[in-house]
């Protein structure tokens, strides 16, 4: 990775790099009579000079097709999200010991009906990442379980 700036920082960034298949586990107020049909995939790459990552999701319904800047932020990251139902977000996020999380309890482009965090395990070799997304209705003071994923790299196609 070329980056207009060689921090440490968005130098971790790199195990997030590449293709990915994400399964989420379908909750029963989704509707979904085939679990297997929500899968969808996940295009990470570095942006302008590697100053950036750009995350990008295709996705069938229900789940909107999204993309998320990332940019490093002092001893983290932010990550811009916007989807296709026109909304916009602001999470704050880490990526430390094999974790990525992001977390959102703050208003910002969008109002805060509740607050909001994914955390996932990376896989020692990088090939997966087991996560899930979390609710909290009182602030981020308790969290419950809004539904699992699932990324699994996808293997590079050869030149």
């Amino acid at each position: 990775m070329a980056t207009a700036d060689s921090s440490p920082a968005l130098a971790a960034l790199e195990v997030l790099v590449g293709e990915w298949e994400v399964r989420p586990t379908a909750p029963p107020e989704w509707g979904v009579a085939d679990p297997d049909s929500l899968t969808g995939r996940v295009t990470v790459e570095w942006a302008l000079g590697g100053a950036y990552l750009l995350v990008r999701s295709l996705a069938p319904d229900p789940i909107p097709d999204s993309l998320c800047v990332i940019a490093a932020d002092g001893d983290g990251y932010l990550q811009h999200y916007f989807d296709s139902r026109g909304v916009t977000r602001l999470h704050r996020m880490t990526l430390a010991d094999g974790v990525w999380a992001l977390v959102r309890t703050e208003a910002d482009f969008s109002p805060l009906d509740f607050s909001q965090r994914f955390v996932g395990a990376i896989s020692a070799d990088a090939s997966t990442i087991d996560g899930r997304w979390e609710r909290s209705d009182d602030g981020g003071r308790t969290w419950e379980l809004d539904f699992a994923v699932a990324y699994r790299r996808r293997p590079c196609a050869s030149l």
